[in-house]
Parts: C-alpha cells; structure tokens; sequence
C-alpha cells in the first residue's frame, strides 16, 4: 500500500510540475535562478525525435476519429489523443523550462523533470568539452565511477570530482561517482562558464591549506 501511494503521489507531482512547465513556455516565464547563473539547453539532441512524436500523435486523432464508427468509443480515444498530444508538448517544454544550470552555488545537470543534479564548485576539480557517443544499455548508465547522464545516446561534457560523490540519480542506486559525464547543446559555452567560477574556488581552497 505504501509503494501503491508512492507512485501515485509520484505520478501526480509530475503532472502537475509538467502543466507548470507548459504554462511557463507558452508565457515565457523561465523559473527564477540565482543571480550570475547562465542557462544552458540540452534539447537538442532530441529535438527532431520529439518534434516527430508530436507530428504522429497530432495526425493520429482525425485519424482515430474516422476510422472508429462507434462515438463513445472514438470520442473516448479523442480525449485521450488529445490528452497525449499536450503530454508531449509539455515533456518538450520540461526540457526548455529546466535547462542546465552554471552559476556561483555550482553546476546544476538537468534532465526534464527526472533529473536535478547540484554539484558544488569545491566538489569539481576539472570540466571540459568530450564528446562521445553511449554504448547499449540506456540514457543513465554508471560504471568504474563514471556516471554518464546522455541525451539522445551522447554526452559532450566530462566533469572530473575531487572525490567520490553519490548524486540523486535513481539508476546509481546511492553508488558514488568521481567522473560525471553529460550533453549540452553548447558544451563550450556552458565548460567556459564553468571555469569562470572553478579558479576562484582553487585560490579559496588553496589559500585555506596554506593557514
């Protein structure tokens, strides 16, 4: 009963939180960050695969709706393409709304709804553009320390940590990362911004050890 209330909490903070996010684009209304921090989109390794979604779900429902010669049923199957439809609109804001974030508390990987992690300055000892291209075995995958968070079965940014750290992601199931890798659509812009902050941080640490 307990997984049971779980999931549907779950399952309803999503959807709420994925209307949210809808509304926001249509009004472009960004959520609020702190100030200094610089957005960075990761969309677009998946834009046309979303796009394409939306294109066959919207040409789906005229066609539900001839084909079905029963009405409840068709108008049952009406409501939930259309309810489908706006779903993909919103997963497609999601990622707009929550983008990567790089600003003075520290780096900030997102993922639409499903992803949110905040690493601190001090815990980064090196950034830099990599691409690469995923093996099998999914979008989340963590093996040897190396955490890779890919986008579209690719990641362009590799995060070296100072030590071993478990981030709030599921499929790590609390095993620590010393490597994070992830895919910007602006890996270059996104490692420079990055670096802005990192020197200071160094000096700080280094100042402090010399004490």
């Amino acid at each position: 009963m307990t997984k049971l209330w779980a999931l549907t909490r779950f399952v309803v903070v999503y959807e709420l939180q994925l209307w949210a996010a809808l509304f926001r684009w249509i009004l472009r209304r960004p959520v609020p960050v702190e100030p200094g921090t610089t957005r960075f989109g990761y969309i677009g390794a998946v834009r046309m695969i979303l796009i394409a979604f939306i294109a066959v779900s919207a040409i789906e429902i005229p066609i539900l709706e001839l084909m079905i010669p029963w009405e409840p049923v068709a108008n049952v199957l009406l409501g939930i393409g259309v309810y489908g439809l706006i779903w993909m609109f919103g997963l497609y804001a999601s990622m707009i709304v929550h983008p990567h974030l790089v600003g003075p508390s520290g780096l900030r990987i997102r993922n639409s709804l499903t992803l949110d992690a905040a690493i601190g300055w001090d815990r980064i000892a090196a950034i830099e553009v990599r691409r690469r291209s995923m093996p099998p075995g999914g979008q989340i995958q963590l093996e040897d320390g190396v955490l890779s968070l890919g986008m579209g079965s690719q990641t362009s940014i590799d995060v070296r940590l100072t030590e071993p750290l478990v981030l709030p992601v599921r499929k790590a199931k609390g095993q620590p990362a010393t490597t994070v890798r992830f895919h910007a659509d602006d890996p270059e812009g996104l490692v420079a911004a990055a670096r802005e902050f990192l020197p200071a941080v160094t000096e700080s640490q280094a100042a402090t050890k010399n004490r």
